[in-house]
């Protein structure tokens, strides 16, 4: 923005190196949000890195629908896990719309729980953010009431034809979802039974085409769930809804 404020200002010899390093490091496909730190997600600014995932508008659905159910079924006290949660950009936005909820967010890899430490000293929730490090739902110390995730969903065939942007810079294990973008997703649902309380409920982003294959893996877990999907304003399938009544 202070090229065009001050486009008349000429830059110094080392304004122009860096510059020139950093118009280079977008040619090369690095994303946008790596060169300059942070990404808006929500409303809301957040720091990130190559350790995590950058956060997408697309997930603004999932959070928009964990919001309604919490003020809606736990309009008290909420107790909820992001799980695979990167850079903090779900548990944060969460902690920042619900005041009565506590929230358990948890990864596998260490450098994005730095990166997730980080932002929720700037949003003020670490009191009620508790950052775990481990895989899936294995971390929490106690059944929660709303399990909320946005797993790695891209199948094997997919990988090679997303944008270089993405298959360059992003990393792999947050995009990886197996033979059928389905594998992590699947395991945790088998591990949901031991860490959600009774009436408890999931919500899990999706790909646009995995609506009722999600469905039918939940079913399998949870014979007698309420499950529906949520269409984002495209109407393509974007997150699978599991009431349970364990």
């Amino acid at each position: 923005m202070s090229l065009y404020v001050n486009s008349r200002q000429e830059l110094l010899p080392t304004q122009t190196l860096a510059l020139s390093h950093l118009i280079q490091r977008r040619i090369g496909h690095e994303p946008t949000a790596y060169i300059t730190g942070h990404k808006e997600f929500f409303g809301i600014d957040f720091k990130v890195s190559p350790s995590t995932l950058i956060p997408r508008p697309d997930t603004e659905l999932l959070v928009e629908t964990a919001i309604e159910l919490a003020n809606t079924a736990f309009p008290q006290s909420c107790l909820i896990a992001d799980v695979g949660t990167g850079c903090g950009a779900i548990a944060i936005a969460l902690a920042l719309h619900l005041p009565q909820a506590n929230i358990y967010a948890t990864d596998i890899s260490a450098a994005a729980l730095e990166v997730a430490k980080s932002n929720c000293r700037k949003h003020r929730v670490s009191t009620r953010v508790r950052l775990l490090q481990g895989d899936l739902l294995e971390p929490l110390p106690e059944p929660v009431q709303l399990i909320v995730a946005n797993l790695p969903y891209i199948s094997e065939p997919e990988l090679p034809e997303l944008p270089l942007e993405i298959s360059m810079f992003e990393p792999q294990m947050a995009l990886a979802g197996g033979t059928d973008g389905l594998m992590q997703i699947e395991r945790l649902l088998s591990q949901a039974s031991s860490k959600l309380s009774s009436s408890g409920a999931i919500l899990l982003e999706i790909g646009y085409d995995q609506g009722s294959a999600v469905k039918s893996l939940a079913q399998k877990c949870f014979p007698t769930a309420k499950i529906s999907v949520v269409t984002d304003l495209s109407g393509n399938d974007r997150v699978v809804r599991i009431f349970t009544d364990l």
